[in-house]
């Protein structure tokens, strides 16, 4: 049908228009099936809960390792006051340090091979490792022979320090697989297990050593609780994101830019610089407030004060670290540590060593416990990490390995103890650490354009 002069239609024009309404009708229901079919699209995960039941049984996993092993290690001043005047009193201050100095050196500086490990997906392998040798090592030392030095250094230097090595930094950087914006609040709760763990090794070893118990079971006791913390740390921990050799498309790390990075070696030296002299306090207060006609009561205390101060000075600054930047509220740590060094000399009677002990172990953990988010900061991905924290620990093994005997060294002369020679070492070497980590803040500050660091 054709148009009339009328302005009419015919019926040929008819059917053509409703053979178009039917096609066009069935486009829109093929484009209405389609949308039907197709199921409903759910949202990626956030690649980081910031939470949740097993992001908090890893963070309790990792409390109880640095329990064990960090927690070993500033209780040494137990071992150090014990070795000099019974174990191994022939031998001078600066060789017995050498044992605790030695274990420490190999905690940090496994964090090279460990962290590699950790970021090729063998987190469970190093604990694993880590947790036999070191438990392994300490029921041996349980079994040393007074005054054989080589036995106790082999295995609480040796032994413990490599089974550390394995343990340390993997526990410490797994959280980061669960946590970003909350990053530091979590590796200070993880960290804050070593200040529990000293402040509860040192009252238990230091009654178990000079009471009935005795020496060998005094050491027994607390390699059962660590077979305990240890096991259960192993099942309960759990990592969350694949490894590098799970995702073979995965950018390689770039070494020959992280060497390169001079602000982050500036964060490693001041880093360096402080440990060397950071942990002379935890070696020597015990020893120094017994020379300094204190009751071996107090003497027997004044390291679980320290440690039960550093506790919350592993956690609240990290609280705010997270809020302002781990460097903003490290540095202003690091720089009354250094001052505290001098209060030392204060802490010759019972107020005096009570208010030390409270204000180092606050500030000086709050360094301790920032300084692995803060070499962090530098990562330029998640694969970095591990590396970088790998790196930090290596280096400032060398210091943590040669600050203590250095302190001991220049402390006794001919027998007589001369304290304002460690005092002012450690004092000096922690305030320039404070200018580096300063000066590499203000590089980082520059390179990502903000003072939230």
């Amino acid at each position: 049908m054709t148009t009339t002069p009328d302005g009419g239609r015919t019926f040929h024009d008819s059917k053509s228009n409703l053979a178009l309404t039917k096609s066009d009708n069935s486009s829109a229901d093929a484009e209405l099936a389609a949308h039907v079919e197709k199921p409903p699209q759910v949202p990626a995960p956030s690649p980081f809960p910031e939470g949740g039941l097993q992001a908090w049984l890893t963070v309790l996993g990792g409390s109880m390792i640095l329990f064990c092993t960090f927690g070993t290690v500033q209780s040494f001043g137990v071992y150090q006051a014990y070795y000099s005047s019974h174990y191994l009193s022939e031998y001078v201050a600066s060789d017995i340090s050498w044992i605790g100095s030695v274990q420490t050196f190999l905690l940090f500086a496994g964090g090279l091979p460990a962290g590699k490990l950790f970021d090729e997906g063998y987190f469970h392998h190093c604990i694993g490792a880590g947790s036999l040798i070191y438990l392994f090592s300490i029921f041996m030392l349980s079994l040393a022979k007074p005054h054989q030095y080589y036995q106790i250094f082999l295995a609480q230097g040796i032994g413990m320090g490599i089974g550390m090595g394995l343990l340390f930094l993997p526990a410490i950087s797994v959280t980061s697989h669960y946590f970003r914006r909350r990053r530091a609040a979590a590796m200070g709760v993880v960290l804050a297990g070593s200040s529990l763990g000293a402040v509860i090794y040192s009252i238990m070893l230091n009654n178990l050593f000079n009471g009935s118990a005795g020496y060998a079971w005094g050491v027994r006791a607390a390699g059962f609780i660590d077979l305990v913390l240890l096991v259960t740390a192993n099942l309960v921990m759990k990592t969350r994101l694949p490894s590098r050799r799970e995702r073979p498309d995965a950018k390689p790390v770039d070494i020959k830019g992280i060497l390169s990075d001079f602000g982050y070696w500036l964060c490693i030296i001041g880093a360096t610089l402080t440990f060397w002299g950071l942990f002379v306090p935890f070696f020597y207060l015990q020893v120094f407030s017994e020379k300094h006609g204190l009751s071996k009561t107090i003497g027997f205390y004044a390291i679980p004060i320290m440690n039960a101060s550093s506790i919350f000075g592993r956690t609240i600054p990290n609280f705010l670290g997270d809020v302002i930047g781990p460097f903003n509220v490290m540095i202003p740590c690091t720089i009354i540590s250094g001052g505290l060094l001098f209060l030392m000399f204060a802490a010759t009677n019972l107020g005096g060593t009570i208010a030390f002990g409270i204000l180092y172990g606050f500030f000086s953990g709050g360094f301790i416990s920032l300084i692995t988010p803060a070499a962090a900061s530098y990562s330029k991905d998640l694969n970095e990490i591990g590396t970088r924290i790998g790196i930090t620990s290596f280096v400032i093994s060398f210091a943590l390995l040669t600050g203590n005997p250095i302190a001991g060294a220049v402390v006794q002369v001919h027998g007589s103890y001369i304290w304002y020679r460690p005092l002012v070492f450690a004092s000096v070497v922690v305030l320039a650490g404070a200018a580096c980590l300063t000066a590499s803040r203000s590089i980082l500050s520059k390179r990502k354009s903000t003072n939230r660091l």
